[in-house]
């Protein structure tokens, strides 16, 4: 029985990919064709696009809009408009400004690029202050 969202395979060529090689290096390891290991890694990304987006809507059931960060941001002027706005909801943020910038580049790094924050990205907050990015 299947566990999770991808199979062994893709699993498989994920990890390969992880370690740097090719598709055509994939290919002759598990005896396909460089297509086939296409088709696999295409597949396992948008599973793993999909159950990001499913674990983002998870997160912020019990949160509210806080803001959106626009994209061209620098990483190290967020914090400051982050906790502006939750200041003017009364809420205080359960993170430091390094903590904070951490989180963010492990809660989204496909929309980040160096110090850059690539695409908008909207902040979400719960009355805890646990801040979310999506």
């Amino acid at each position: 029985m299947k566990e999770g969202l991808l199979t062994e395979r893709q699993k498989e060529v994920l990890r390969y990919r992880r370690q740097g090689m090719t598709q055509q290096q994939i290919a002759d390891i598990i005896e396909t064709s460089k297509a086939n290991v296409c088709t696999i890694e295409k597949a396992a990304l948008e599973n793993v696009r999909r159950a990001k987006e499913t674990l983002e809507f998870m997160y912020t059931l019990d949160a509210r809009p806080l803001c959106t960060l626009p994209s061209g941001s620098d990483l190290l002027e967020v914090a400051p408009l982050i906790y502006k706005e939750a200041g003017v909801m009364g809420i205080k943020v359960r993170y430091d400004t390094i903590s904070l910038i951490n989180r963010l580049r492990e809660s989204i790094p496909e929309r980040l690029k160096a110090r850059q924050i690539r695409d908008d990205v909207n902040v979400y907050i719960n009355d805890d202050g646990e801040i979310y990015f999506a």
